[in-house]
């Protein structure tokens, strides 16, 4: 059903709009993980297909590759160790909903411009910190249709199915575990917690890089580097320079930004760290659904008021979970 009042309909439209671009940033902005992917290039659009699509390329236990002498015969059997992860496509919406009564008591053209500004402010900030929560769920809430996010990614056990691939079958496919050998974990032994772990998640040049952390355990690190007189990341690079609370974490060959996102609306588990090798995560919104209108108005056939949706699709996703690492305290 088309809107009474085209003025007020054409303003919602063009509002969400022309605001689209700027939620994104938004989003990636006030979230360490997707600020962090987003410095990387791993903010990564796809544009369509049933599933998300991660290549990945694992050790098969093939041993063909070796020394020869002379006319030896070569094994030339074919090996492609190539897979891919698959992650379903999640969506999210918020509503910018507006009155007939609102209409006539702001229908001056700044008037409403404000109105409809402020509301789908409103709907921004809530859709944000939904898909901002959802980077941390472990994709089963609302039935399933959260994000698959850290939650999910990051077990203490090789147990499960994560991007469609079953840890117990695949150990290529299980992140790195640390819990202190069930020892509650303080501001005395979390270095040596955090350094068994970071060596576990390293290969080669991959090394862990960030590393997100919850009230408890930012503040157990926190003192322990205010023992030896640490002091925090520079202000004008890295995370701390986009506006994180930061630390730096120097160990087991990494050289990591140690990021706290507890706090007020925080959605970290409790006494939790992630060990990230943001290299192998990726931020995927669809191209035609990165914060977009969804349709045209809807509007109530027994109701003076209109509605617009502002919509989201997409997943986090990732290409090597044997380079990420779970640290937490059990007890």
């Amino acid at each position: 059903m088309a809107f009474a009042n085209s003025q007020v309909s054409d303003l919602l439209a063009t509002t969400i709009a022309h605001r689209s671009r700027k939620l994104a940033d938004n989003l990636e902005h006030n979230n360490a993980l997707l600020a962090k992917l987003r410095q990387r290039g791993n903010v990564r659009p796809f544009s369509g297909g049933t599933h998300i699509m991660e290549e990945i390329m694992y050790d098969d236990g093939d041993d063909s590759t070796g020394s020869y002498s002379g006319y030896d015969v070569i094994d030339i059997t074919p090996d492609s160790p190539i897979s891919a992860a698959e992650f379903d496509v999640k969506q999210y919406a918020r509503a910018v909903t507006i009155s007939g009564m609102e209409i006539i008591q702001n229908s001056g053209r700044e008037q409403m411009i404000d109105l409809l500004a402020g509301r789908v402010q409103v709907a921004e900030a809530r859709l944000r910190n939904s898909i901002s929560a959802g980077i941390y769920s472990d994709g089963t809430g609302n039935n399933g249709k959260e994000i698959t996010g850290l939650d999910a990614a990051l077990k203490s056990t090789a147990t499960g199915t994560y991007g469609g691939i079953d840890r117990s079958t695949w150990a290529f496919w299980n992140n790195q575990y640390e819990n202190n050998g069930g020892t509650a974990i303080d501001a005395t032994n979390i270095l040596n917690a955090m350094n068994r772990l970071a060596l576990a998640c390293a290969r080669g040049t991959d090394r862990v890089d960030l590393i997100v952390a919850d009230n408890v355990m930012f503040d157990l690190y926190q003192n322990a580097l205010q023992a030896i007189q640490r002091v925090t990341n520079d202000t004008g690079s890295g995370m701390a320079g986009a506006g994180f609370t930061s630390l730096k974490y120097h160990g087991a060959g990494a050289n990591a930004d140690v990021i706290f996102d507890g706090g007020i609306g925080g959605n970290m588990p409790a006494k939790t760290m992630y060990f990230l090798n943001t290299n192998y995560l990726h931020f995927r919104p669809h191209r035609q659904r990165n914060f977009v209108p969804l349709g045209n108005d809807r509007q109530s056939v027994n109701q003076d008021a209109v509605v617009r949706l502002i919509g989201w699709a997409g997943n986090l996703t990732c290409s090597g979970l044997q380079f990420q690492g779970l640290l937490e305290d059990t007890n």
